[in-house]
């Protein structure tokens, strides 16, 4: 979708010299991905941003954009192609509000009921009435009702690709994340290509298909978020990162991911022999499953060893489970709430996926694999067996 070629600023200074604020970066976004770039200030991340749009011409290098070169782009199809967030809002105080929604609309020659009903559409997607509010001027908004309408008038006239400068960092810490929510959300809706400048690391983990991480004007790591964490590239991201990364991993990674699968049992299986698959695979339990492999319960070794019988007689009902799509960090807090060590893994179908342990996670977390690895899949559902 996006492809930042060798692009390089460089701005002479006093003496006659040249500061280099960002020096040779490269790298590509996919269509429908959010990319963070991610560094300290002055680090060359919004001046990279502002090169995309051309607020800031490049010293070199190129930008693509859908595979054109953006030096041969007139202003009104950028406009088309490009929406923009910008921390300060930059609401017109004397338009209303749906009049700021549609500035860029109307620049492109959209007619009146064309933009009336796009922006009633937007307001929606960000849970504000547009009966109530769409008359109203910015000073009649909170600050977090202003932000969301800066968020949306970037997306009015329906650009494919969407810069955002810290869109979130005016805003406080309540409103912020609510926002955040709403964004993924609208994001995952209407598919937009994203790139969004931060300083926030628990923000780019959070947002982020991709992170790019600047230092004074060098990309100096650009990966997915639990792969940033996972393997630092130097001393550098890892600072910049914290050094409570592998927790940090607890929101990345999915049950699915850290799930091994043990055997498993049907209901009609003797307790006898049960009690054997159990000795031999060193484990205190077995899940019960029916024919479609959709789990029923599980059998302990206690029960096992009771007597005669079957499987299905003595089988106990799960004290609660795990969807394979849940991050770690719910996964850890419904292991404590229930007081267990470990959880089965269902699918979306109800499908017995495997079992995610204590143990299991810190294996994950310390093996060395991390999400977004080359070989590794973007959704945990289908490997789980094979991983096994």
């Amino acid at each position: 979708m996006i492809e930042l070629d060798q692009l390089t600023k460089s701005f002479p200074q006093k003496d006659g010299t040249e500061m280099r604020a960002v020096d040779a970066v490269s790298l590509t976004v996919p269509r429908g991905e959010i990319c963070v770039f991610l560094g300290p200030s002055g680090c060359g991340k919004t001046t990279t941003l502002k090169m995309i749009n051309r607020l800031i011409e490049p010293t070199s290098g190129t930008v693509r954009i859908e595979g054109e070169d953006t030096r041969g782009l007139d202003g009104v199809t950028l406009r088309r192609k490009i929406g923009y967030v910008i921390q300060q809002i930059g609401l017109f105080p004397n338009m209303t509000i749906e009049e700021n929604i549609m500035v860029v609309p109307r620049l492109l020659g959209w007619d009146k009921k064309q933009c009336r009903e796009r922006a009633r559409e937007l307001m929606a997607m960000v849970q504000l009435d547009p009966n109530r509010l769409l008359s109203r001027y910015p000073r009649e908004l909170s600050g977090g009702q202003q932000q969301r309408i800066g968020v949306i008038r970037a997306l009015a006239a329906d650009a494919p690709l969407l810069l955002m400068d810290e869109p979130f960092g005016a805003v406080d810490p309540i409103n912020r994340e609510s926002i955040q929510n709403e964004f993924l959300q609208m994001q995952r809706q209407l598919g937009k290509t994203v790139i969004m400048v931060s300083h926030d690391i628990d923000e780019a983990i959070k947002l982020a298909d991709k992170v790019a991480v600047f230092r004074r004007g060098k990309l100096v790591q650009f990966d997915h978020p639990d792969a940033l964490l996972a393997h630092p590239a130097d001393e550098f991201v890892q600072a910049f990162v914290g050094h409570d990364n592998t927790l940090k991993r607890l929101l990345l990674v999915r049950a699915g991911d850290a799930a091994t699968m043990p055997p498993s049992c049907h209901p009609g299986m003797p307790l006898a022999e049960a009690l054997a698959v159990m000795d031999d695979a060193d484990v205190r339990h077995l899940p019960v499953v029916d024919d479609a492999q959709v789990a029923l319960g599980y059998v302990t070794r206690r029960d096992a060893r009771s007597g005669q019988g079957q499987c299905g007689n003595v089988m106990r009902p799960f004290a609660a489970t795990a969807a394979f799509d849940e991050h770690l960090r719910i996964v850890l807090s419904r292991m404590y709430q229930h007081n267990t060590s470990w959880l089965p893994v269902m699918g979306a179908d109800g499908a017995y996926l495997g079992e995610v342990t204590q143990e299991s996670i810190a294996g994950y977390l310390s093996s060395g694999r991390s999400r977004g690895q080359a070989g590794m899949p973007a959704a945990p559902a289908a490997p789980l067996r094979a991983a096994a």
